[in-house]
């Protein structure tokens, strides 16, 4: 069981990632040129959206329900999301489909520490943790890879192809790894025919918004078959068309349908909240996801979304205070869970330091190409794979701040080093291979420590929560954690520019390059005080449960 889900969760990673290569192909699919990357974006910070705003409620999901079922219900939205990225021809669909792809490969994550939980007593989950961390960290290096092993033989659009038909073999495997016990009942049972109904409606939605997205040549160019696909008015959207409309009607159908499957769940749920959450998620991260870090440090509509962000934030606390059953009780954020999540937020934050910004001096100082200034990102991404199996071993014999602690000082002190790179640092090789690598190992062996110390402390009924509390946090230091050193680093680089009377174009490098290392110096500076706090992890290994009381849901996941 973990082994597929690790296989998941790294699936997930990669697809984060292998946009990278296709984005070109996939602007020009949608019918974007090159001169329309700003309207691009949503193609990744969709991802993202779908990734982060609705962490929360998957992982009080988990807790609700058996983990068995939450990842398989993750990677039936996983692959919803990759077919209907691959099939269509309009950015609005395609970013729905990025948004699905992220609510899915996200979800991933926090079933699989819950997951992990569970299956191993505390004081014995190093290993596992190290492995889901590492895989984790293993799609960033795969995605590339794989993006560019498919775009070589096909279009951009057999990637997607390939991610869902990855998303059904894993969930087949983790129906079949799963022994499901018989469980509690939640609400009235539902009748056979109203599940036959159900997912009759359900494949004639499947039917008919495919066809209408997929639009294939063969009937829209038919003459008996064609009259479906002729958009209404003036209008070229492909959903506004008669079988476009058929397929909505059907989609509105299946979730009327659906509605009595999920409402006894959902009333355990405080979905007000969620909601409130969500919003104030999803607005931070189209704030700063949606700029470009070279140039820009809020997006284009951040001045109007980061208000949202901060009333909604206000209204979720005064929604927790009030609410009888808050989507994040009270006791789950205890302990050790609060030093956990800061160390989160500033990991985060050093790992998105280094995966934007060598590449960005890579292309200022000895390359324009954006493959060869990812290569010399790749020896960081390969030693956080490593440093995060590394940590969950020795969380066998020390406790998680005497490995997280050491691990993030030397990346500090590495971007100390790094920040003191000129325009010719990357002409050799060894230097920076040295303090890369050892950046990517330290940043590693927090990974497992953290998530161990965390889910230690937060109750056994709220691993859900507590996880996916932990991802939000290290996405939001990466978004805005990037936005904040980048300020910082825009405003040097204007500076130094400005004092220029005629400034050259080697003048203007070495700007960029003191951007550069002003965002690796306050990088470092996040990475000292993340092994400060990291200190509060815990000294001694946590003693493992003799015979650890397993719940209901805990039965049914084995």
């Amino acid at each position: 069981m973990l082994a597929t889900a690790s296989t998941a969760v790294a699936l997930a990673a990669a697809d984060t990632y292998v946009v990278v290569l296709a984005l070109q192909d996939m602007m020009n699919g949608v019918g974007l040129g090159v001169d329309a990357l700003q309207r691009a974006t949503p193609i990744i910070s969709g991802f993202l959206l779908g990734y982060i705003a609705v962490l929360p409620l998957i992982g009080r999901l988990a807790d609700l329900i058996d983990r068995q079922r939450i990842l398989t219900g993750c990677l039936a939205l996983f692959v919803v999301g990759s077919a209907v990225t691959a099939i269509s021809a309009e950015l609005p669909v395609m970013v729905v489909g990025r948004f699905l792809q992220g609510v899915g490969g996200g979800g991933l994550v926090p079933a699989t520490l819950a997951l992990v939980a569970d299956l191993w007593p505390p004081g014995r989950r190093g290993t596992a943790l190290g492995v889901v961390g590492a895989v984790q960290e293993i799609g960033s290096v795969v995605g590339p890879l794989l993006g560019a092993l498919i775009l070589a033989v096909s279009d951009w659009r057999m990637i997607f192809w390939v991610n869902g038909f990855a998303g059904i073999v894993l969930a087949l495997c983790i129906v079949a790894c799963g022994r499901r016990a018989p469980r509690e009942r939640v609400g009235a049972p539902v009748p056979v025919w109203w599940r036959a109904l159900t997912a009759l409606a359900a494949v004639a939605t499947v039917i008919l918004l495919g066809l209408a997205l997929w639009a294939p040549d063969a009937l829209t160019t038919s003459i008996r078959w064609g009259g479906p696909f002729v958009p209404y008015g003036d209008h070229t959207a492909h959903l506004l068309t008669p079988i476009g409309v058929w397929g909505l009607a059907a989609l509105a159908v299946v979730l009327a349908l659906s509605v009595r499957f999920w409402w006894p769940i959902a009333r355990s749920v405080d979905v007000i909240g969620a909601v409130l959450i969500a919003v104030a998620l999803g607005a931070l991260v189209l704030t700063f996801a949606a700029s470009d870090p070279e140039k820009q440090v809020v997006g284009p509509l951040g001045w109007w979304l980061l208000p949202l962000a901060v009333v909604a934030a206000a209204l979720s606390v005064w929604r927790h205070r009030a609410s009888e059953h808050p989507l994040i009780a009270p006791g789950v954020v205890v302990g050790r869970v609060r030093p956990a999540l800061v160390v989160s937020v500033c990991v985060g934050t050093a790992i998105v330091a280094i995966v934007v910004d060598v590449p960005v001096l890579a292309r200022l100082t000895i390359t324009d190409s954006q493959t060869q200034a990812a290569l010399v990102l790749l020896r960081f991404l390969i030693a956080v794979p490593v440093g995060a199996l590394a940590g969950g071993w020795l969380l066998r014999r020390l406790g998680p701040a005497l490995i997280a602690a050491p691990g993030l000082l030397v990346t500090a002190l590495a971007l100390a080093c790094m920040s003191r790179w000129d325009a010719g640092a990357l002409d050799s090789w060894l230097v920076p291979t040295v303090l890369l690598v050892l950046a990517g190992l330290g940043v590693g062996l927090a990974i497992a420590p953290v998530n161990d110390a965390a889910l230690h402390d937060a109750p056994q009924a709220a691993h859900g929560v507590a996880s996916s509390l932990l991802v939000v946090a290290r996405m939001v230091g990466m978004v805005v954690g990037l936005a904040l050193l980048t300020a910082i680093g825009l405003h040097r680089f204007y500076g130094r520019v400005q004092s220029l009377p005629h400034p050259t174009q080697a003048q203007v490098t070495d700007a960029g390059v003191l951007q550069v290392q002003t965002v690796f110096l306050g990088a470092a500076v996040v990475a000292l005080a993340a092994a400060a706090v990291a200190l509060l992890l815990g000294r001694h290994v946590s003693a493992p449960a003799d015979q650890p009381a397993l719940s209901t849901e805990v039965t049914r996941s084995r």
